[in-house]
């Protein structure tokens, strides 16, 4: 799964501890959705969307395999 995580949160001049903090998880958390090593639960995929001003079908882009 690839996301547009970075991407977005450059757009609002935050960062990863930013956003962290927003969303209630420590900073590894979104190093780790970044790099799309990991899966976020649904209420964690919402939050980040709702945070990055987003839904969460453009933020993550996933793979078909």
């Amino acid at each position: 799964m690839k996301t547009r995580i970075k991407e977005l949160r450059a757009r609002y001049n935050l960062t990863q501890e930013d956003l962290a903090k927003k969303v209630g998880v420590r900073r590894e958390t979104i190093v780790f959705l970044e790099k799309g090593k990991y899966n976020p639960s649904l209420k964690l995929a919402h939050d980040v969307a709702k945070a990055l001003k987003t839904t969460i079908d453009e933020l993550f882009i996933f793979d078909k395999d």
